[in-house]
């Protein structure tokens, strides 16, 4: 079975570096590897109104600011489909009749919905649609057969539950029409979830503790210099603590061989200046100092990229456009199919 891929971004605000080495940095290795048949990018506009439906314009303005980095890090609308959710009417549709196979307990136990809860403080006045959150994404997945999704760790909850959803409509409506999806992660563990520049658990755009994509150096520069390292490595001499220090785990995510080469020759990889850092004698500055070259080497091509591309965001959208056309076509046969496994086909029986 060839490979269908299917993934997406809640336009809430521009893409962060969080995103890049969680799903874009994936996204982009496998459209480039050219063995899938169709390759889906959405941008979840209607998604993102669950918890923003009192502020439409972030939604709205931030549709193109997601394409735009989407083709910033490489993306190529000439061999993946871009969207835009609320484009395709018919993931509605897929959505209402999935709603009857999920208990309201099953939406409540999802780790990733809980979670957002609580970072929202929602507490007892969660909006449905946010708490439908899972379904919806079942739908965008089955509507486009999608048997891959590149995601974050944190998504992984979701992709589970989609899988269930499968699984009981295929049984319930003895057919085989829906596929369940398998989540495409990274393979290094540091890149799953990158703690904020504030060593939160996560980085977010609502916490206001990331690093864009398009951040100029002067910025990226200023962000590192704040980020939480080890509390207790006040002295330049005192031994430091790896575990939770915000800077390695963002080395672990970003640097190779060739960076020590270059910005830190005089350590031979990062095992050598963990080390160093361990036994102390080597301060935050310089730990510091040596991300920035390695943060800003990886987003000057995006970041001169991206300038050249929104000198004309009416092109992106038509770009988006141009994809939603294409997607809500084969959203549309799928819908047919899936209301014909179900009975309620009436025109054609």
């Amino acid at each position: 079975m060839k490979k269908i891929i299917l993934t997406g971004d809640r336009p809430t605000g521009k893409l962060h570096i969080g995103h890049y080495v969680g799903s874009l940095k994936e996204r982009v290795r496998m459209q480039n590897e050219d063995e899938y048949e169709q390759f889906y990018v959405m941008v979840a506009d209607a998604q993102a109104l669950t918890d923003n439906y009192d502020n439409i314009n972030k939604v709205r303005s931030n549709i193109s600011e997601v394409a735009l980095d989407y083709m910033a890090v490489g993306l190529d609308p000439q061999k993946v489909t871009m969207f835009i959710q609320s484009e395709i009417p018919e993931l509605t549709e897929f959505t209402f009749y999935y709603m009857n196979l999920v208990t309201l307990a099953r939406l409540q136990r999802n780790p990733t919905v809980k979670a957002e809860i609580k970072q929202k403080n929602f507490d007892n006045s969660i909006p449905v649609g946010f708490l439908c959150y899972p379904i919806s994404q079942t739908s965008d997945i089955t509507a486009f057969n999608a048997n891959y999704v590149p995601v974050g760790e944190d998504q992984l909850p979701m992709l589970e539950q989609a899988r269930e959803i499968v699984r009981t409509f295929n049984h319930l409506y003895k057919t085989d029409i829906l596929v369940e999806p398998q989540a495409v992660i990274p393979s290094n563990k540091s890149c799953l979830r990158l703690p904020g520049i504030d060593g939160k658990a996560k980085m977010s755009k609502s916490l206001g503790n990331t690093i864009y994509l398009g951040d100029e150096p002067d910025v990226l520069r200023e962000k590192i210099k704040m980020m939480y390292t080890d509390p207790n490595h006040i002295k330049v001499s005192d031994p430091g603590n790896i575990k939770g220090n915000v800077v390695f785990t963002y080395l672990d995510a970003f640097s190779n061989e060739e960076h020590f080469k270059k910005y830190l020759p005089d350590y031979a990889n990062l095992d050598e200046l963990k080390a160093h850092y361990k036994r102390g004698g080597l301060g935050d500055v310089k730990i510091k100092n040596f991300l920035f070259e390695v943060l800003n080497e990886t987003l000057t091509p995006i970041r001169e990229k991206r300038k050249v591309l929104e000198q004309d965001k009416e092109e992106i959208m038509h770009i988006l456009f141009k994809g939603s056309d294409k997607a809500r076509a084969v959203a549309s046969e799928k819908l047919k199919k899936l209301k014909s496994a179900m009975g309620i086909n009436y025109r054609e029986v």
